[in-house]
């Protein structure tokens, strides 16, 4: 910057002199005007001199721009160019309705096995909605220490468990992980409610007194702190934050740690998204925007995306997390790499708060801008985990898109992973990109539950059936939606 400092202090000088000029000029003009007398001669004198001054502030600042330029380019020589660095998975860990090892949750897929059913965590007899996604079986043992298990909300029990199991599941020991640099390891992990039950307990306590409240019912109720324990826990000082967009969150986040690799920024990322919305506050609130399906008699029947008789989504809970790692990275360790992560995108609707834009134009130009991000041909694209949550306007926004942006493909299969798992809110990207990357590790597709009557406008040749299918995935697509008019699109492909 020094070089810079004589050039640009006499650019900036030449500058001011030329206004000045440009004032002198003003003032003469107007207070001695042409053709009066002596004063006309002084000012045509005057004008002659002052264009000879410019002509000459001219070349001076000519000179010194090209100078200043020189300089500039110099300067961006200097700068190392950065060749963008591949993305590979390395690592999957979930907890879900359907198992809470990443095979186990797939082979229920494959199956057809439903994990909704009736809840039982608390009473709702006087709900109109009583079933749900529910994990009926958890346990942090060896995962997280017993104190922290206490005290924690739900949500960051799930995302801490699916963490550590998601390095296990890399290959990731807690000998390896100290040889690591932690100052390039980053965790970024989600979450569109965060602690709904330590912050409704807290509520309940204030009601007593202040006195009675959970000393730290601020900090585990906020959506960051899951990523941020996670890391204390493991030392890994680098890119730590989370990001909530609702129902979009883990591909948001999914996203941002792959960039983070990409420039440079870190080798390692653990990525994905976790929620436990299920309490009286979670389900009345979705019940009060009228979200939810009512299919009470049948709850494995009630998540039906595509199908005429859908009535609403279903809610569920857990956590799904990707380890992210740099290829050399990965392949100097000996890493079993599951997939490539080749990019995606994020748009928004803005139009309105839980309803999707009519035309499907956030969609389709966040489809589109994934394909471009990934540097891949819409003809690729041979499989779609789709977001279809199994309400009325958004799974026909979604086909809509889908089939605009990719057309007559015979090869497309789609898919709705959420017809057995239900939603799980911010964390349903998180569990759906491990449903993809397993659909390329195993050439499988799970399938459609539910789709008993589809839609007169949805091809049926497009979306896989009520059995699994063989499909020798080319380049997956994942979507993920959001109330707000959230969109992002995440691609994988198998490694090569």
């Amino acid at each position: 910057m020094a070089a810079v400092a004589g050039p640009l202090c006499t650019w900036l000088v030449a500058a001011c002199l030329s206004a000045a000029c440009d004032a002198e000029e003003y003032k003469q003009k107007h207070c001695c005007p042409a053709g009066s007398g002596a004063g006309g001669g002084v000012m045509l004198g005057h004008r002659r001199r002052l264009g000879a001054r410019r002509r000459g502030l001219a070349r001076s600042g000519m000179a010194m721009a090209v100078a200043l330029q020189a300089e500039r380019t110099v300067i961006e020589k200097k700068k190392p160019d950065i060749k963008q660095r591949r993305v590979v998975v390395t690592g999957m860990g979930v907890v879900t309705p359907l198992g809470h090892d990443p095979d186990v949750f797939y082979n229920n897929l494959l199956d057809g096995v439903s994990g909704i059913s009736e809840i039982e965590r608390f009473d709702c007899s006087n709900f109109p909605t009583r079933i749900a996604g529910e994990i009926k079986s958890f346990s942090t043992d060896g995962w997280v220490a017993p104190k922290l298990a206490k005290r924690m909300d739900k949500f960051m029990l799930y995302l801490i468990t699916a963490g550590k199991k998601a390095l296990e599941n890399g290959g990731l020991t807690e000998e390896l992980r100290n040889e690591l640099d932690k100052t390039r390891c980053g965790v970024l992990i989600g979450s569109a409610m965060g602690g709904m039950k330590v912050f409704n307990d807290a509520i309940e306590a204030l009601r007593v007194s202040y006195k009675k409240m959970n000393p730290f019912c601020v900090p585990f109720a906020t959506t960051n702190m899951g990523s941020a324990i996670l890391a204390m826990d493991l030392g890994w000082m680098g890119p730590n934050y989370s990001i909530s967009t609702a129902c979009a969150t883990s591909n948001f986040c999914i996203l941002n740690a792959a960039n983070h690799i990409r420039r440079g920024e870190a080798d390692v990322m653990l990525c994905g998204g976790s929620d436990a919305p299920l309490i009286p506050i979670g389900l009345g609130g979705f019940v009060a925007c009228r979200a939810l399906s009512q299919r009470n008699s049948d709850p494995t029947k009630a998540s039906r995306p595509w199908d005429t008789g859908r009535d609403g989504f279903v809610m569920g809970e857990g956590a799904g997390v990707l380890v992210l790692e740099e290829l050399e990275h990965a392949k100097e360790r000996g890493a079993t790499i599951y997939a490539e992560f080749l990019g995606g995108s994020f748009t928004c609707d803005a139009y309105h708060m839980t309803e999707p834009h009519p035309e499907g134009r956030g969609i389709t130009l966040c489809i589109e801008k994934a394909l471009a991000d990934a540097g891949v041909a819409r003809e690729e694209i041979n499989y779609v985990n789709a977001h279809a949550t199994s309400t009325q306007a958004g799974d026909l926004k979604e086909y809509e898109a889908i089939v605009r942006c990719f057309r007559q493909n015979p090869q497309l299969r789609v898919n709705s992973t959420k017809s057995m798992t239900g939603h799980l809110i911010g964390a349903a990207g998180g569990i759906e990109a491990v449903a993809s990357v397993q659909a390329i590790r195993t050439g499988w597709v799970h399938p459609n539950l539910n789709l008993e009557n589809p839609e007169d406008i949805v091809d049926v040749g497009v979306l896989v059936g009520s059995q699994k299918e063989r499909c020798e995935v080319k380049v997956a697509l994942s979507n993920s939606f959001g109330f707000g008019g959230h969109n992002s699109s995440i691609l994988f492909a198998p490694f090569k």
